[in-house]
């Protein structure tokens, strides 16, 4: 099977990983990437850490892609000629391809306040999407004394930690009641909010923007908030123009079916972009499931009539010192709390199983409820047939790492669910016990064999597996599973 030539356009992870892949089994063919953003793809996910000073810039690109990929950076597409199989670009370039993947992201959804100036005029209000968007935030931050993060969702949360960990005063504001309402009940948010506070975030909750002028902001109740830097961080949406130029079906996405293909058989889309009824949008995981999928088909690596079914839904927020994870679920729909549209469809957080997690659906289901707020602790477990189609913990490290290995391979929870939460009973297994092709980083796609291949070759602790893997390097949450194969790598324990 040959894709022949192949173009994709967009230069953002999904389109990365996808090339990487598609070499990876194998193309032969032509393979070029159009990246709209000067720099080379790089790990959006880790923009906070920019903030916070945790990494430079540097640190969040993405290995360089195989030879013979011709990569074009700043260079947009503009136009689609389905007819001829071209693809035009702003620098008047033409692109010829047999098979066009579309991975062209999405662009921050702006709200609509008075006075608010076009976020890149002025380096006192930008949204954060891009990298440079954070260079943007680092250079407005000496004569920053006080930033406002608008918008309460996951990047509004992160940003506003990382800015208060690097001592900028900050305040958040957020149309919800409190903050991750789309992900978190009102007895987990709560416990959240407490834990912000505690770092020093301001919260300003239930409250929206009223107008912007001259560095204030003001909120409808009529409070007014000095912001020598306003963040915003009020949703995404599907970046679809080019698709609809080219008269591609478009819903809040690029709509794709089963083999990720748009109603044209040549084109396909992967990634924030592109619409499936079992994607998450805006989460990493997905986009990168997506991309291996593709690159398994166009070279013929996998069965023909296995396509994309799906990836379980798993929202972590990346915030140290708070453990917080939610497993399945859908977000609310309609416009997200911050004024951003919502989710593609499903309930909030109450909501049943996400795509791939729907083992035992037919079941009545079990709510497990555990909450300990003195010690920040919580947790709601919905199962249907023992197994996990939503979930929500917050405080509970080692109930969360057991926890997404079982959702992960979609395995029943123990009998003494109190026990398991609270990590009186063993967990289930360790590091040391997983199977060598169980998946350690999913941001990375690295399995547990990698790993230890990796410690073998004398990777001697988790940042040089990092260096020799990219484990740990997105999310950062399958830090302590490296580091303990690392410690059984040195001890000679089992690392098959």
């Amino acid at each position: 099977m040959s894709a022949g030539d192949v173009l994709v356009v967009g230069g953002g992870s999904a389109a990365h990983r996808f090339t990487e892949r598609l070499h990876h089994h194998g193309h032969r063919g032509g393979l070029t990437v159009l990246g709209a953003e000067p720099a080379a793809p790089y790990h959006r996910v880790l923009l906070t850490s920019v903030l916070d000073g945790t990494l430079p810039p540097a640190a969040l690109d993405l290995p360089a892609l195989p030879d013979g990929v011709r990569m074009r950076t700043g260079t947009t597409a503009v136009r689609i000629d389905r007819a001829r199989r071209l693809v035009r670009a702003d620098d008047g370039s033409v692109h010829r391809y047999d098979t066009l993947v579309l991975a062209t992201g999405a662009r921050p959804a702006l709200p609509r306040i008075p006075g608010l100036p076009r976020p890149g005029t002025s380096d006192a209000v930008t949204a954060l999407r891009t990298l440079a968007d954070a260079e943007r935030v680092l250079r407005a931050a000496p004569d920053a004394r006080r930033t406002v993060v608008l918008g309460g969702g996951l990047l509004g949360v992160e940003a506003a930690a990382a800015l208060t960990r690097a001592g900028h005063e900050v305040a958040l504001v957020h149309r919800g009641p409190h903050p991750l309402d789309r992900h978190l009940d009102a007895a987990a948010g709560r416990l959240l909010a407490g834990r912000l506070a505690g770092l020093g975030v301001e919260l300003h909750c239930g409250r929206q923007a009223a107008a912007y002028c001259a560095g204030k902001l003001t909120l409808d109740d009529g409070a007014v908030l000095a912001a020598d830097t306003l963040l915003l961080c009020t949703g995404a949406v599907p970046e679809t123009a080019l698709a609809r130029r080219a008269g591609l079906a478009v819903g809040t996405g690029v709509l794709v079916d089963g083999r990720l293909r748009t109603d044209d058989p040549h084109i396909h889309a992967i990634g924030d972009c592109a619409e499936h009824p079992g994607a998450a949008a805006g989460h990493l995981e997905p986009a990168w499931e997506q991309a291996e999928s593709l690159a398994r088909q166009l070279t013929g690596a996998g069965p023909r009539e296995a396509g994309y079914r799906g990836t379980r839904r798993v929202t972590r927020l990346r915030v140290p010192g708070i453990d917080l994870v939610r497993l399945g679920g859908r977000p609310a729909a309609g416009p997200d709390a911050d004024g951003s549209p919502g989710g593609r469809s499903g309930s909030g957080a109450g909501a049943g199983a996400g795509a791939g997690a729907g083992a035992g659906a037919g079941a009545a289901a079990e709510v497990v409820t555990v909450a300990d707020p003195a010690r920040g602790r919580y947790a709601r477990l919905t199962l249907h047939g023992q197994r996990v189609t939503d979930a929500v913990l917050l405080g509970l490290p080692r109930a969360i790492a057991a926890l997404s290995r079982l959702h992960e391979r979609g395995l029943p929870v123990p009998a003494g669910r109190l026990e398991f939460l609270l990590g009186i009973e063993p967990a289930p297994p360790g590091a040391d016990e997983l199977p060598g092709d169980a998946v350690v980083c999913r941001c990375n796609n690295v399995t547990k064999h990698a790993v230890t291949e990796a410690c073998r070759a004398g990777a001697a602790d988790v940042a040089q597996v990092a260096a020799a893997t990219r484990a740990t390097t997105g999310c950062g949450g399958c830090t302590s599973t490296v580091r303990a194969l690392c410690g059984t790598a040195r001890t000679g324990g089992s690392t098959s």
